[in-house]
């Protein structure tokens, strides 16, 4: 199985932290955040990774030529940003024959157990299975609603009225289909302007164990005082 890992953002929110270093390379108590995500993917199986850069980029390539074990990565350069669903677009023949990938959002920092949400994904064979948390804030997130069953029935982005506290957590397992909605031609965002039109096809499941966005200097702060590690969760 294959493995999107996104992380070609800006890090705008993390100024000045990210001025000189990319956020994927930002440590969690020494160690980088792109590394924790790549030992998560050795710890699922997963054999591939391609992970997008743009920010720093030649920071990142250096520190994964240095790397050595598993997961094999292919890292992608862009120019310029294509947006988290404009990647998957433009390096969709790399995952062309899977039955399912997945997608991670770099600036995440979970310790969680995949392989129950993997096993919903595959016993219910939905387009596209969300890991979704309880957040305090909807209003910043992309907020789903659940049907008694876990099917996602509405998802709308950063909503001004959210209509729950449930939230999409930068993971999910992906399909042919949900590629097959993105829109051609442009950035494009999956938050914006993919889940939206999927809802009654995808299936939610719910996140217990540790995960904070660390996208924001608050939050990569507490993260710092908070990271359990990853044996909590694997």
């Amino acid at each position: 199985m294959k493995a999107f890992l996104l992380a070609a953002g800006h890090g705008t929110r993390l100024r000045p932290l990210t001025d000189r270093t990319p956020k994927c390379l930002l440590p969690i108590r020494g160690q980088p955040v792109l590394e924790i995500w790549l030992e998560l993917c050795c710890s699922l199986g997963i054999e591939e990774v391609l992970v997008n850069i743009h920010s720093h980029a030649e920071q990142v390539r250096m520190f994964l030529a240095r790397r050595q074990g598993p997961p094999k990565v292919r890292v992608v350069e862009e120019s310029f940003l294509l947006g988290s669903a404009g990647t998957l677009m433009a390096n969709r023949t790399w995952v062309q024959g899977e039955s399912s990938f997945w997608v991670f959002y770099a600036d995440v920092l979970t310790n969680m157990n995949f392989k129950p949400m993997l096993e919903m994904h595959q016993q219910r064979e939905p387009v596209a299975t969300l890991g979704i948390y309880k957040v305090r804030d909807p209003s910043r997130c992309g907020v789903v609603e659940l049907s008694a069953d876990g099917t996602v029935n509405r998802f709308v982005e950063k909503p001004a009225n959210p209509p729950s506290n449930l939230a999409f957590a930068g993971v999910l397992v992906g399909t042919s289909k949900l590629l097959e909605t993105i829109p051609d031609g442009k950035p494009a965002d999956i938050g914006f302007d993919v889940l939206p039109r999927l809802t009654g096809h995808m299936l939610g499941y719910a996140i217990e164990e540790y995960l904070v966005d660390i996208g924001t200097l608050e939050n990569y702060a507490d993260a710092q005082n908070t990271w359990p590690g990853l044996q909590g969760g694997l």
